[in-house]
């Protein structure tokens, strides 16, 4: 397949992740599929983002003129069209075209796609949380569909391991918010639970400083501590399989958790920038996730 400019600039995206997408140990057909799939992931997250590469491509590519490809809600439209005809025809986005043979191999269903497209759709309408379980029913749509379709690629879904999944999948996206909260605010969006920035006296324009007050502080705290206890609730799935797969899952909850000690060490103040982990970090983290402990 001949990789266009915008489709290598999507896929490129994967090596910035808190989490390894499709690691060299895979079988080469399970990182082709996971590829793509995070490909589309990226994408609909990059058009709800106002992210895309300059130059209205990826508009022109989806049918849409190219002065309005800031119309983040007609771009996301466009998308889900030709998502659709991933399932009944010929899609017009190469990485739409890349995700169809996955789809069809692997027996995917329209679902999780839609519900990425519904969570970025909700961005571009809905800017504030009011309380935890608002925030937790966001991240049904925009974080446990990648989580769903890793097992589906992998063929490994069951009830249990999908409940397990949903509950990692939500503390990555948590933690992912507590790194970018600075960067959230500037796009109007604040994923920190109204009720919870009463209880800890956090206004707005706290989370708009250049540094942390010891209120910000306690909150992040308190909130990263429902990522870890989430991480804890979906860490049995990593001893639920095995060989390679179990290996891939292991480094989605240690990205979680080696993430979460950068939050720590920086002192809960994550206004300056996204505390993140090295590499030699998350490799800390992925013993002690393999044998069960944490």
């Amino acid at each position: 397949m001949t990789v266009t400019d915008p489709e290598r600039g999507t896929l490129a995206k994967a090596a910035d992740e808190n989490f390894p997408v499709a690691p060299f140990f895979l079988p080469r057909d399970w990182r082709t599929d996971l590829m793509a799939v995070y490909g589309f992931a990226r994408l609909v997250d990059d058009i709800g983002d106002g992210d895309l590469a300059p130059g209205g491509a990826d508009a022109r590519l989806l049918g849409v003129p190219a002065d309005r490809a800031d119309d983040r809600l007609l771009m996301l439209d466009a998308f889900e069209g030709d998502l659709r005809r991933v399932f009944d025809g010929t899609p017009r986005h190469p990485l739409l075209l890349r995700l169809q043979p996955t789809v069809r191999r692997r027996s995917l269903t329209p679902e999780p796609f839609l519900g990425l497209i519904a969570a970025n759709r909700q961005d571009q309408l809905v800017g504030r949380y009011e309380t935890y379980d608002d925030l937790l029913a966001y991240c049904e749509l925009s974080a446990n569909p990648v989580g769903r379709l890793v097992l589906a690629v992998t063929g490994t879904a069951t009830p249990e391991r999908i409940r397990r999944s949903d509950a990692v999948c939500t503390a990555l996206q948590i933690v992912e918010h507590l790194q970018d909260v600075a960067e959230d605010l500037g796009r109007d969006r604040v994923y920190l639970p109204a009720e919870d920035m009463k209880r800890f006296h956090v206004q707005e324009a706290d989370l708009a400083a250049p540094t942390a007050n010891a209120s910000v502080r306690a909150l992040i705290a308190f909130e990263a501590q429902r990522a870890r206890d989430l991480l804890r609730e979906g860490a049995p799935l990593v001893g639920s399989v095995r060989g390679r797969l179990r290996l891939l899952l292991a480094g989605f909850v240690a990205g979680g958790r080696a993430a979460l000690r950068a939050i720590a060490a920086a002192e809960h103040d994550v206004l300056p920038g996204p505390p993140k982990p090295g590499k030699v970090d998350l490799l800390r983290e992925v013993g002690p996730t393999l044998r069960g402990e944490g």
